[in-house]
């Protein structure tokens, strides 16, 4: 395993790979993203955008054709949203904020400061923040990724028996290609999850899982009859 962007995302169809580095720290893309946002010329909206759509600072957002807004949606820029989205009613979208082809962002989902390659699905009242989802990464209903600590500290990695300073105070996860995330989930901040992971519903996870896991929690359900009245 390794924490540059190719151990986690194959990036040859994503029109943004230049804003990641080979041989450097996937994360660093973050550190980037809103210089790369505005290298992008925003401010071309190529699509129909409903009466009752929230767009904050316009002229900072950019939606690509065949991208369906529902009325109800907030989208603030700096964005970059690509073709054949779906931005649902009531998604929240808060700025510094780059999304790939056929992605969903759905009813009570937030996101802000994170990347998102192609058919990313955040479809139900998901917490987004300060993270990078792969290609066809989906998230259950109810994913939260947490980004930052509860003793408001810099976010270090554990990692080959050593610890690695990530210079970030919020850092959400950064999640592989084809993995996904069960319902009501919470990925603590700090998370590293390689390609093709399956997590179980329900969890609490954290810390750096290798590609083609599955990862699953030790409750065992306990069925007993009920006492008749």
């Amino acid at each position: 395993m390794s924490l540059y962007p190719d151990y986690f995302f194959d990036l040859s169809e994503y029109r943004h790979k230049s804003l990641f580095k080979p041989n450097k720290f996937v994360w660093l893309a973050l550190n980037e993203l809103s210089k790369y946002l505005e290298t992008l010329f925003l401010g071309k909206i190529e699509v129909e955008v409903p009466v009752g759509t929230f767009l904050i600072d316009s002229h900072l957002i950019s939606i690509g054709k065949g991208t369906v807004i529902e009325p109800g949606a907030y989208i603030k820029g700096p964005c970059y949203i690509g073709e054949n989205c779906t931005i649902r009613h009531g998604a929240y979208i808060r700025g510094n904020f780059l999304a790939g082809d056929n992605c969903v962002i759905g009813h009570d989902t937030e996101v802000k400061n994170a990347i998102f390659l192609n058919h990313v699905h955040a479809a139900h009242f998901a917490y987004v923040g300060d993270s990078i989802l792969g290609n066809d990464v989906n998230l259950g209903a109810g994913t939260k990724c947490a980004n930052l600590k509860l003793d408001n500290q810099q976010v270090v990695l554990y990692y080959q028996n050593k610890n690695i300073e990530t210079g970030l105070k919020k850092i959400g996860a950064v999640i592989g290609d084809r993995t996904q995330i069960g319902c009501n989930s919470v990925t603590n901040p700090g998370t590293f999850i390689g390609q093709d992971v399956l997590c179980y519903p329900c969890l609490n996870i954290g810390g750096i899982i290798d590609s083609q896991s599955i990862v699953k929690g030790d409750v065992i359900l306990s069925i007993k009859k009920r006492m008749q009245k």
